[in-house]
């Protein structure tokens, strides 16, 4: 690493450890009623559209353990870049960004489950096969794969959509029609859309020298036209690996180098949590890294470097909703 690769992260360390009592962690907007608060995104409802607020709030394990620095900017960033560079696959709820943390959606009736792609076994669905698990999402794993595996094909894995503090469970394709969850002609429109997004998400992450090993979808009717909401390819949403690491690696048996919010769930789980008890505070030092990784991510996924926000978070968001006239 060159002197002035060390010299920029340690300007970068210094900037994002001066922002860490300058954390959104919940928007606070006058004149517009409670929103929603979920684990992430703050909802507030405008009649027939949405603002959705992402703010810096992490979580894992469906538990919401503190900030990040820059965070909810950077999921913005990268979820409107990838709406942008997907509309011609499939229409989003996209209408406009008001703020580096805020976007305005059409209100849409979500459906009530979310699909995830994977292109590797990693994550969760290795922590089943470790386990013994070999049928699961209406498909059976072969013996013998290890982790970090790459599938022949990207898998379509769905779960059920669940409340704030719960876990989402594994379905079938078949289980989703069959309980009607999810019309059998609308489920396949539904299929199409995630092997388009995945497919597209693979080959721009390539180009980056990335790998897109999984990530959620969520869709959503505007009346009866398929649209694709929430985010799309974020490191919240998503894995992501160094591709050029990624082969010695594996065969080292090594763990990849992520770029995701999977070094948390890796942090948790090395002290003895993965959902059950109390977490374990985070550290400075853990919130300032995962903060580089975010933003480091999307300077390489959207080629647009990221700018650090300055001064209160919440007064930024106020201010700029006023100008695009969403609040008085």
């Amino acid at each position: 690493m060159s002197g002035n690769d060390i010299s920029g992260r340690m300007t970068t360390e210094k900037a994002l450890s001066e922002l860490l009592d300058k954390t959104l962690q919940k928007s606070e907007l006058p004149g517009l009623a409670e929103p929603i608060r979920g684990k992430v995104r703050d909802i507030y409802d405008l009649g027939n559209r949405l603002l959705l607020v992402t703010t810096d709030r992490i979580s894992a394990f469906d538990v919401v353990l503190g900030t990040v620095p820059c965070k909810g900017q950077v999921l913005n960033a990268i979820a409107k870049h990838w709406f942008e560079q997907t509309a011609d696959l499939i229409p989003n709820h996209m209408l406009g960004v008001p703020d580096p943390a805020a976007v305005v959606v059409k209100k849409l009736k979500g459906l009530p489950v979310e699909v995830v792609m994977r292109r590797y076994l990693t994550g969760s669905l290795w922590r089943e096969y470790e386990s013994g698990t070999r049928q699961i999402y209406g498909m059976t794993l072969p013996d013998g794969m290890r982790s970090n595996q790459q599938f022949e094909k990207p898998i379509l894995t769905p779960t059920t959509k669940a409340e704030l503090g719960q876990h989402d469970m594994p379905l079938s394709p078949s289980e989703i029609v069959e309980q009607k969850l999810v019309e059998a002609n609308l489920w396949q429109k539904v299929e199409e859309a995630a092997f388009a997004l995945f497919e597209r998400g693979e080959q721009e992450a390539h180009k980056q020298g990335l790998i897109l090993v999984d990530t959620k979808y969520e869709f959503g009717l505007d009346s009866e036209r398929l649209l694709v909401m929430d985010e799309i390819h974020t490191p919240d949403s998503s894995r992501y690996w160094e591709r050029e690491e990624y082969q010695a690696r594996f065969e080292k048996g090594d763990s990849q180098k992520m770029l995701d919010k999977e070094n948390i769930r890796q942090w948790l789980i090395e002290r003895g949590f993965s959902g059950q008890g109390s977490a374990p505070p985070l550290t400075d030092d853990v919130r300032v890294s995962l903060a580089q990784t975010y933003l480091n991510l999307q300077n390489r996924l959207t080629g647009i470097e990221a700018e650090l926000p300055s001064g209160d978070p919440n007064q930024r968001l106020v201010a700029n909703l006023r100008k695009a006239g969403i609040i008085k």
